[in-house]
């Protein structure tokens, strides 16, 4: 049976690394149920020596991960003749931006790492935001845009340990850097990182000792990189430029201040003409074609929440707001009227205690 017949998952190693590689993605091992690249000669198994300095690949073998990955048919069957070895893709030689979601949970960062680059004032209510998945579902909202966890038109992959992977193509003549994790490095969002030129990611169809890299719905194809998240990415450092890039200037999300009069606040109709409110409701379109147990508790409280964090800060009128989360609700789930009326409660009343501002933008 093809990769293609069955969706990735449930494939040898091997036919991982040859669809990867018809793809144009190189390919490196990854040591037995690990995600860590396979080292190879006795140096760099008693403690490592610089690529450049290795005999491996010159000999045609793997040794020191995304260095030596390739696309070449003989060469990857030979390294996985037997299914010893996982699947790591060179991010940078593929032309792969993948947008990293972790779901560690823990306690919050300071604010100025939450969403780096944008200030987040101390009277901003910041419970309930508990992963990656929430801070850049916030990130996306102040761009009126829907968060790349539920872009269905892309390659997304879940992890073993309740992340996501959010796979992109990016033009050729762009090169983006990977993030170092949530520290003072790079990073996009709390819990969000970047794998780019200079690192790998794991395959979809890889399984470790903790579990399969499982690709979601039925698309296959990295997308390409959006527009807005292009400019994030060049914002927190992420782009690589000829010439030095001038950072753009902070984004400050404004301290709290009381909502605008309903009479004069030219707040959109029930047609959704505020970008933001239609890019949180496009998330639960998804769950319309899927059985029930898929996400959609999950998708609507998150977009009730997101919702009700516009609210307060007098983006979108309170009437509207609950009228388009019940009316999306029962587009996608009919007959559980009461039950999406208890959803979008709850997360309608968490979220207006915490305002969402984008820079000013009313």
């Amino acid at each position: 049976m093809t990769v293609s017949e069955r969706g990735v998952s449930g494939c040898s190693p091997r036919a991982v690394a040859r669809w990867c590689a018809a793809q144009g993605w190189p390919v490196h091992p990854l040591s037995r149920g690990t995600k860590t690249p396979a080292r190879n000669c006795a140096s760099c198994r008693g403690g490592g020596h610089p690529p450049a300095e290795c005999p491996c690949r010159a000999a045609g073998r793997w040794c020191h991960g995304f260095h030596a990955a390739t696309t070449d048919r003989a060469r990857i069957d030979g390294w996985w003749s037997e299914d010893r070895f996982g699947v790591g893709v060179a991010c940078g030689p593929a032309g792969l931006v993948v947008i990293d979601i972790d779901a560690h949970g823990g306690p919050l960062p300071a604010r100025e790492r939450l969403l780096p680059g944008i200030g987040i004032p101390a009277d901003l209510d910041l419970t309930g935001l508990t992963s990656g998945f929430h801070s850049l579902a916030v990130l996306a909202a102040l761009h009126g845009e829907r968060s790349p966890a539920f872009d269905e038109h892309t390659l997304r992959v879940r992890t073993p340990s309740g992340g996501l992977h959010v796979w992109y193509r990016t033009a050729p003549e762009r090169r983006w850097l990977c993030s170092v994790g949530s520290g003072r490095g790079r990073a996009l969002a709390w819990q969000v990182d970047v794998r780019a030129h200079g690192g790998y990611i794991v395959a979809p169809g890889t399984v470790t000792r903790t579990g399969a890299y499982t690709a979601l719905g039925s698309c296959r194809k990295p997308a390409p990189l959006p527009q807005w998240l292009a400019g994030e990415l060049t914002r927190t450092g992420h782009a690589v430029a000829a010439a030095p890039v001038r950072r753009p200037a902070a984004v400050t999300v404004p301290a709290r201040r009381p909502a605008p009069s309903r009479r004069k606040s030219g707040y959109a109709g029930r047609d959704g003409a505020v970008p933001v409110l239609a890019g949180v409701l496009g998330d639960l379109a998804a769950c319309a074609s899927a059985p029930a147990g898929t996400g959609f508790t999950e998708r609507l409280n998150r977009a009730a929440y997101t919702v009700g964090g516009l609210v307060a800060a007098g983006r979108l009128d309170p009437d509207v707001a609950e009228r388009a989360l019940a009316e999306a609700a029962a587009r996608v789930r009919p007959g559980q009227t009461e039950r999406a009326r208890r959803i979008i409660a709850g997360g309608l009343a968490a979220g207006r205690t915490r305002p969402l501002h984008a820079g000013g933008r009313a």
